[in-house]
């Protein structure tokens, strides 16, 4: 009696890779130490977490930039308004709305510098996992 025939999951397409002579004592160090297929192993890296591993270096650098730039606008609104707020208080005339419009650019700027952060903490982690 055979086995019966897979309907579901069944694998019909191929991939073929090329290692170097390096690379591919590497697969087989792996395999040996993990107990697993060349097959195996090359599909749970590839498939495992690929969403995670994989980053999208144009939307990364688009991203970046675009922190960035909003940075750097948002340090010249900050800049030109503490010029602002310093004239008006040496003639006595520094009102309330001054303050205000600086805390609110402010907190727009700490607001960027950790999205900044979390996003190269993130392509850290992912380039760093093994």
């Amino acid at each position: 009696m055979a086995r019966p025939k897979k309907t579901e999951g069944k694998r019909v397409k191929k991939i073929d890779v090329r290692f170097t002579a390096e690379e591919y004592a590497l697969v087989e160090k792996l395999e040996a130490a993990l107990g697993l297929s060349k097959t195996d192993l090359v599909r749970n890296r590839l498939l495992r977490d690929a969403g995670h591993t994989i980053i999208n270096a144009k939307e990364m650098i688009k991203a970046l930039d675009g922190i960035g730039a909003e940075l750097g606008r948002a340090g010249n609104n900050i800049n030109q308004l503490a010029r602002y707020a310093n004239v008006l208080n040496k003639k006595g005339l520094l009102s309330p709305v001054i303050f205000d419009r600086f805390n609110l650019l402010f907190e727009q700027y700490i607001a960027n510098q950790k999205t900044l952060d979390t996003t190269l903490r993130t392509a850290i982690r992912l380039l760093n996992k093994p």
